[in-house]
């Protein structure tokens, strides 16, 4: 069935509360907040509602709803100045799941590597191809932030190393740190849907023997690696900032991801304590940065895919 949305925009001081007005007096199906100026947030903890400065709010409707009344209504709470910017659309009536699976395609690398949706054929069997189906989480290749990670990886030389992916989301970026020779890959994450969605991945890749899967609570004490890659988002590199650094072995490799060009130097300002930090920024939403820890011969570190 067809469905009318309604986008207006509000502030984190008075998203939440609008949100809720209207589920409760407007009949909205569904609210989803979206940051006006395109700011990637972390998907919260349970119980927290994560707002930004400017913050969109998008109210999804049945086609019949009374669109009209509906912003009249908005209206009258007060909630918003009047004048409110607002847009009222019409959703076409898809199988949006169908369409997003139609316009997910290989995607080449680097030299090398190939993340293939797990319902279409392989472009170049002798490649190391990652067959993939994310499931409910987050991690296609088709994110700025993840593809500037596989080329990362791409370019390492992998073979006998150990490899944390920290967020590790549908297990991309540990499939694919496998698939190009290392020699054992530990996924981190806390959403139990994605260490599902990673093993599933693992095991239609034919590497589940080579990948450990914990939540933070469960991982291993002492655990660390050669190589570390987190792609998550400024936020959380900042707060977990110590708790990433200790998985780094003593002249091993991070790659940090999700940090917008504003946000780099701050992000890199929470790891130069122990690690050598060159940054070098995306044209898109997104930044790696690549550091040794300080303890190495080799103490410098490149930004970059």
């Amino acid at each position: 069935m067809p469905w009318i949305q309604i986008k207006l925009n509000a502030t984190n001081e008075n998203a939440e509360q609008i949100g809720d007005m209207l589920m409760e007096e407007t009949g909205a199906l569904s609210v989803t907040f979206l940051d006006a100026h395109d700011t990637p947030v972390f998907e919260p903890l349970p119980g927290e509602t994560r707002l930004w400065g400017d913050t969109d709010i998008v109210a999804l409707y049945d086609a019949e709803a009374d669109t009209q009344w509906v912003v009249e209504t908005i209206k009258g709470s007060n909630m918003l100045p009047q004048g409110f910017a607002h847009k009222v659309e019409q959703l076409e009536d898809k199988d949006w799941e169908r369409e997003w699976m139609e316009n997910f395609h290989p995607m080449k690398f680097g030299e090398r590597l190939w993340i293939c949706p797990s319902w279409r054929d392989v472009p170049e069997p002798d490649a190391v191809n990652v067959m993939l189906d994310p499931g409910l989480a987050f991690g296609t290749g088709t994110h700025p932030t993840t593809a500037l990670c596989l080329e990362w990886l791409e370019s390492l030389d992998l073979a006998g190393k150990t490899v944390i992916d920290f967020g590790c989301g549908s297990g991309i970026l540990a499939i694919a740190a496998i698939k190009l020779g290392a020699a054992k890959v530990i996924g981190i994450d806390i959403d139990p849907q994605a260490l599902i969605a990673s093993k599933d991945n693992a095991q239609r890749n034919g590497v589940a023997d080579q990948l450990e899967l914990f939540l933070p609570q469960d991982q291993p004490e002492g655990l660390v690696a050669d190589v570390v890659v987190a792609n998550i988002l400024a936020g959380p590199l900042r707060d977990l900032s110590g708790i990433i650094k200790g998985l780094v072995k003593p002249g091993g490799e991070l790659a940090m991801s999700g940090v917008l060009d504003t946000q780099a130097e701050d992000v890199a300002n929470y790891y130069r304590d122990e690690m050598s930090i060159d940054l070098s920024l995306s044209s898109t939403s997104g930044v790696v940065s690549r550091a040794k820890n300080n303890h190495s011969r080799l103490n410098r570190g490149v930004l970059g895919g």
